[in-house]
């Protein structure tokens, strides 16, 4: 029998086995938009058309990300026929980690880890003695350092250290 629960990182009821390493689509398509701005001449807007094209989004989806982010204060909209969406701040500035708790939510494996919506599991007897949550504090820490420094400059450039 399959352990399904709750999900924090997709905020949906997923077999639990998955939940860890997902991220939502909606995600995915943020941060590739996000990528295609952060590429983008500085103080030039990118259309939403060119973006889904480009990234193969669906436009009203991609629309409703866009004003998400724009509401969140990472892009701006300009209007007009040379309109479009630019970044707000800097590539540098805006990190993967902040992107994916904006869309999906706490970044943590498990509901008692989350620095930002903290819960205590229902299932344990005590998170001092709990083995699993030991084990998953570690890697929520490392997931943690490497998405909250990792900006969209970053991801976007054109050297990946990691792969040398």
């Amino acid at each position: 029998m399959a352990d399904f629960g709750y999900c924090d990182i997709v905020r949906t009821p997923v077999r639990m086995s998955r939940c860890f390493l997902m991220i939502s689509q909606r995600a995915k398509y943020a941060l590739r938009a996000l990528n295609v701005l952060a590429r983008a001449t500085p103080g030039e807007p990118v259309q939403i058309p060119d973006i889904a094209e480009q990234q193969r989004i669906p436009k009203k989806f991609l629309e409703q990300i866009l004003l998400e982010l724009k509401r969140a204060g990472i892009v701006e909209s300009r209007r007009g026929k040379q309109g479009g969406y630019l970044l707000l701040r800097a590539a540098i500035d805006i990190t993967y980690g902040e992107v994916l708790r904006l869309i999906d939510g706490p970044v943590a494996p498990l509901p008692c880890l989350s620095l930002s919506a903290y819960r205590r599991c229902e299932d344990c007897a005590g998170e001092q003695d709990c083995e699993v949550r030991h084990v998953f504090s570690r890697v929520a820490d490392e997931t943690r350092a490497v998405l909250f420094s990792t900006s969209l400059a970053d991801a976007v450039s054109t050297r990946h250290p990691e792969l040398a």
